[in-house]
């Protein structure tokens, strides 16, 4: 692995990860702030940043900015998660630099110019209208928001509309030097890169980022529950969630087994199960979630009115069935399609890239593909099946539903299925 980090004296730090027979480049800053780093009066900001920092700078404006990396043939994007936002470019070697000032230019001189603001907000209004008119993407913010009521991590990353219309030019430009600080930031680079370019270039072009500022965020506290929309859906569309782990749990690599074996696939005991033998749904499947100092299980599915209590207790049911036992069989598939997913993903340069500015925020260290394979062949059937015990044994669940949801079971009844 021919990885290399450097420092940079403000603190940055710069990730490249040289693929040699390429003749691109994935290159982008991932910064330690998003969604849950903000104040209930500042909920969607991060989100408002992101696509502000596009619409100009004090030597480009938003379409020069879009017309200067098409016009190599690059591509440039961002988003927000509610731990970081990214910001990156993907084009050919030799326009690396290009992408690089682009890049150190909406970061450090965005103006957020006031027509720019106003009309990006209602751009942004229509993104919320358009998730909340998507059942199957807005029940996942329902159920973070019932998982953590009243606290940053429950919140939509996207904000209300209400308060996206209220942000100010000078509230935006406030956050972005309170929060993008140079010691908070990843540049990653991989493919057609060479780690000492990239440490001058990003030494002289990001030299102007702020080193000091607002850091720190709320710590996460899981009180679960119950939400239920009655819409008028052809579908139910059902999710349950229960506490998970987080990144720094001894148990992160085996939950992506439990979850593999449970709902990963055509193979799952939840696809098998829920869809072929019962026929209750055409989607069903189950995933982790990690934050750094919590987790959630959470297990999605979209189901008819009539079916919807049926499903919800098979559901509950493969849940404990996984605490009685699991098979050698099993337990190889899952660490399969996880190894098969951790490889395929490290023939793009642009994966690569993404992978090693998050471990670096995470961990502050580069986890190599070596180093996972061996974690996840270290997980046994015994070890999935004490840590389904653990999250499932007892557990509070949040459930989400959202759709004609009369014909499912009470919070109450479904939650005591956890408890024997």
């Amino acid at each position: 692995m021919t990885v290399e980090v450097t420092t940079l004296e403000n603190g940055m730090r710069v990730v490249t990860d040289p693929m040699p027979h390429l003749e691109t480049a994935a290159v982008g800053v991932w910064v330690d702030t998003g969604a849950r780093h903000e104040t209930i009066e500042q909920n969607g900001i991060s989100h408002v940043l992101e696509h502000m920092a596009f619409k100009g700078t004090e030597k480009r404006t938003a379409l020069q900015i879009a017309e200067t990396i098409e016009a190599v043939g690059g591509h440039l994007n961002a988003y927000t998660s509610r731990d970081q936002t990214a910001y990156y470019a993907r084009v050919l070697k030799e326009d690396v630099p290009l992408a690089l000032d682009i890049l150190a230019d909406i970061l450090q001189n965005s103006t957020f110019d006031e027509e720019e603001l106003r009309r990006e907000k209602e751009v942004i209004v229509q993104e919320i209208g358009q998730t909340n008119d998507t059942p199957d993407d807005i029940i996942f913010d329902h159920l973070q928001e019932t998982a953590f009521p009243g606290q940053a991590l429950g919140r939509s990353i996207l904000g209300t509309t209400e308060r996206v219309r209220g942000f100010s030019r000078d509230v935006i430009a406030g956050y972005m030097r309170d929060r993008y600080l140079a010691p908070s930031m990843v540049l990653s680079a991989s493919g057609a890169v060479n780690h000492q370019e990239m440490v001058t270039l990003a030494s002289r072009l990001f030299e102007t980022l702020p080193a000091t500022g607002q850091e720190g965020m709320d710590g996460a506290v899981y009180t679960g529950g119950d939400y239920r929309e009655d819409r008028d859906l052809e579908q139910v569309h059902y999710a349950l969630s229960i506490p998970g782990v987080s990144y720094l749990d001894d148990d992160f690599y085996a939950v992506q087994i439990l979850s593999g074996l449970l709902g990963g696939g055509m193979s799952s005991r939840l696809f098998q199960e829920v869809r072929e033998r019962r026929g209750l749904c055409y989607s069903v499947f189950s995933f982790p979630s990690s934050f750094m100092d919590s987790g959630l299980f959470t297990v999605y599915a979209g189901t008819g009115r009539d079916q919807v209590r049926e499903l919800s207790d098979v559901v509950i049911d493969e849940l404990l069935k996984s605490t009685e036992g699991v098979s050698v069989a099993e337990i190889d598939r899952a660490k399969a399609q996880n190894k098969a997913g951790l490889l395929m993903g490290q023939e793009s340069p642009a994966s690569r890239c993404e992978v090693h500015a998050r471990q670096m925020l995470i961990y502050e260290r580069i986890v190599s593909p070596q180093e996972i394979t061996e974690e996840i062949d270290r997980v046994t059937p015994e070890r999935v099946v004490s840590l389904a015990k653990r999250l499932f044994e007892g557990a509070v669940p949040t459930i989400a539903a959202l759709g004609p949801v009369k014909n499912l079971e009470t919070y109450d009844r479904l939650a005591a299925r956890f408890n024997g």
